[in-house]
């Protein structure tokens, strides 16, 4: 098996990333009651994978789903949306979930998601099966998206980024880190990277936001995230890296002037928000240096791009700002 879904490099092509030639890898109606399906996350998991889908349904209710997959491309996604049960508290209502990240952290699989309580927050569960899943705390008060967490402690603590905003379609936004000894209480919030200066880098000037979870390198934590403009046509987002310290993640040691992979295929421009690039998940090979990332498309389906590690974080050291 593969470590990864993979499709080498077109011979024509220039840029660090390329997209799957057959995306979307999954459509918008892919079960019985969704309007779409993006912003997803999916793991490695036994000897196949695993993810936690966005779905959309035809009411526009906002809930996540688990799905399965043999080789990370085709996927079966459950029909019925994940029913938590109570983990390291008894509060598990939440009005809406979306945007999910997933990641494997000492015994379990971690969910972070956009929790729906009194406006968006952080919502954290965690599930050993992807059958059955158990829902914690919220991690911060609203209004509150974009929660990633780091693959493992930092300094003996989980370290999560975010992005606080508001109750709106947000017009702003920086990226933050956390911590916290017990996924349950969460301080020692730090300032990551702030959205840039128009004259600097225009594609990312109205607001970042983290996007899969950060791997760690021999440079430091490579940190994939969207960068948002806002066009007299609306807010386009695209994909850009940037790398981390460490041992002190809050300390950015580059970080990419030009994007890497923005809204330029039909189905990234078209859809339910017109022009979104916006990355959820990324699983990689180390050994053969293989990067695959999955980004939602135009709020409306799931898309596949691959690259090679070793070539994004040149890219990110040699075009930073």
């Amino acid at each position: 098996m593969n470590l990864i879904p993979w499709q080498d490099k077109p011979n024509n092509c220039k840029d660090v990333l390329w997209r799957y030639n057959a995306n979307p890898i999954i459509d918008r109606y892919a079960i019985p009651s969704s309007n779409s399906i993006f912003n997803s996350a999916v793991v490695r998991y036994k000897d196949s994978f695993a993810g936690v889908f966005r779905c959309d349904n035809k009411a526009v209710q906002m809930n996540i789903f688990a799905g399965f997959s043999k080789d990370g491309i085709h996927w079966d996604i459950n029909h019925d949306p994940i029913q938590m049960k109570a983990g390291n508290t008894q509060m598990i209502d939440s009005d809406y979930k979306y945007d999910p990240r997933v990641v494997f952290i000492e015994d379990r699989y971690w969910i972070t998601w956009c929790n729906g309580y009194h406006g968006p927050t952080i919502g954290i569960g965690y599930t050993f099966d992807f059958k059955e899943f158990f829902q914690c705390e919220n991690a911060f008060l609203p209004f509150n998206r974009n929660g990633v967490l780091f693959p493992k402690k930092i300094n003996g603590k989980y370290a999560m980024l975010s992005r606080p905003s508001d109750n709106g379609h947000t017009p702003f936004g920086d990226i933050y880190i956390s911590y916290s000894p017990d996924m349950k209480y969460w301080g020692e919030h730090r300032c990551v990277m702030k959205a840039t200066n128009f004259e600097d880098s225009a594609w990312q000037c109205t607001k970042v936001g983290a996007g899969p979870i950060p791997i760690l390198t021999n440079d430091g934590w490579l940190m994939l995230y969207h960068g948002v403009i806002n066009t007299c046509n609306g807010f386009r987002y695209a994909m850009g890296a940037a790398i981390l310290d460490e041992h002190q993640p809050d300390m950015v040691k580059y970080r990419t002037q030009p994007y890497l992979l923005g809204p330029s295929e039909l189905y990234e421009q078209v859809g339910d928000v017109p022009n979104v690039v916006f990355p959820c998940a990324a699983l990689h090979d180390t050994e053969d240096d293989k990067l695959a990332i999955y980004y939602g498309a135009a709020d409306t389906v799931v898309a596949l791009a691959f690259g090679r590690l070793s070539e994004v974080i040149q890219f990110t050291k040699e075009n930073s700002l």
